[in-house]
């Protein structure tokens, strides 16, 4: 079994200082598992480790896709997985760290969401509430179901509440 570790928490906690701190002591790379730093341009909110922060220790997963482009925790499964068999390849250890929890959990527990399709009636149904009741009142539900992910996920961004909901 090959060494992984995880450096999972709350926003501010720490963790890119210990994350970078870490992989200079045990010869370590970095994966980040934030949902917007993995985005160009959205360095300010974001918490963006900055080349100076890095100390020259390789982060993976950050500054990848502009923010027209989509990203979802599929697309974040397949690239943290690349990059964790490329650190091997390398001979050093994946240190995942951010505060994406879905994120982890999905990578951590290789969950399959091609199994997963989802309901579709269910879907329709939030998407007509969305439309009816406002983006906010899914929000607040899903706030009461998983805190975590509606705390990284705005109201307005519609079809991602709906997706954290269907999982």
């Amino acid at each position: 079994m090959k060494p992984l570790i995880v450096l999972a928490g709350p926003t501010a906690v720490g963790k890119t200082e210990l994350s970078v701190l870490l992989a200079k002591r045990i010869g370590g790379e970095i994966i980040s598992a934030d949902s917007m730093q993995v985005y160009r341009y959205m360095n300010i909110g974001s918490a963006k480790v900055t080349k100076e922060e890095q100390q020259g220790v390789p982060h993976y997963l950050i500054d990848c896709y502009d923010p027209s482009e989509e990203f979802h925790v599929v697309e974040f499964q397949r690239a943290a997985k690349n990059a964790i068999q490329q650190i091997w390849s390398h001979g050093k250890i994946p240190i995942v760290a951010g505060g994406t929890g879905f994120y982890v959990q999905a990578l951590l527990r290789d969950i399959d969401f091609t199994e997963t399709a989802g309901d579709p009636d269910y879907r329709e149904s939030l998407e007509i509430r969305a439309k009816e009741e406002g983006p906010e009142v899914l929000h607040r539900e899903l706030a009461l179901v998983d805190p975590e992910s509606a705390g990284e996920i705005h109201a307005n961004n519609i079809k991602r509440v709906i997706r954290a909901l269907e999982y």
